[in-house]
């Protein structure tokens, strides 16, 4: 565990590690573009994460900070157990990339108690990464919540079919992404995405017909791997 324990000695690890050529890389790669970032991979910020404990204050502050990695950072020091309504709504205003609104969506508010009702209110947004939130927090609701009834996730279809007519690359992709992953979560949610999945592909939209296609053909592969969640229904003792 480093000494690193307030916001600004933080600030300076991170500053050590910036690379510009980084930034140039994930914007040409990734399509990450964002004016606030140092350029330091992912992988350096859960290393760094490690070494520093678990600090809610120190989260925040870093993420106040307005710098790009430290912002992510503070979606791997902040105890989702802390997660509030408020702490939701502050974050998901200042997503600017796919990879900042996926740090802060895929698992860590999905494992809190207040992510899931925040679904039905993001997927109504109209700017892009608040909306992907929306189907992002989807995916973070099957990865938090492992005992999760299937009902949580049946009331997501409608979203789903309403949201795959939006053709903006980082929605259509998150739309995607919900409706494998749910197909993926038991043997009855597999059937009910691939329904689903089919009746966005009648819907006369490309976008819609590639979301559909692409779910249909990894759903009802032979070699998709049915996670059985929750685990005391689907593999019981």
């Amino acid at each position: 565990m480093i000494k690193y324990h307030d916001a600004p000695s933080v600030l300076t690890v991170l500053r050590e590690l910036a690379d510009p050529e980084i930034v140039t890389f994930k914007d040409e790669k990734y399509a990450i573009r964002v004016d606030n970032s140092l350029g330091i991979y992912i992988k350096d910020l859960k290393a760094l994460a490690k070494e520093i404990k678990k600090d809610d204050k120190l989260a925040l502050e870093l993420f106040g900070s307005g710098v790009y990695e430290a912002q992510i950072l503070c979606s791997k020091l902040f105890n989702p157990k802390s997660i509030t309504p408020e702490l939701i709504e502050r974050w998901v205003s200042a997503f600017n990339s796919w990879e900042l609104c996926d740090s802060f969506c895929m698992s860590f508010i999905g494992q809190s108690l207040n992510g899931y009702d925040k679904i039905f209110e993001y997927v109504l947004c109209e700017e892009e990464f608040q909306k992907r939130a929306g189907f992002v927090l989807m995916v973070g609701h099957h990865f938090g919540q492992k005992k999760a009834p299937n009902e949580d996730f049946i009331r997501m279809f409608p979203l789903l079919i309403e949201g795959a007519i939006d053709d903006r690359n980082f929605v259509k992709k998150a739309v995607n992404w919900a409706l494998r992953t749910i197909g993926k979560r038991n043997k009855d949610l597999n059937k009910l995405a691939l329904a689903t999945a089919e009746e966005i592909l009648r819907i006369d939209s490309a976008t819609a017909r590639w979301i559909a296609k692409d779910a249909i053909r990894k759903l009802s592969s032979p070699t998709v791997s049915i996670q059985d969640y929750p685990r005391d229904q689907y593999r019981p003792i």
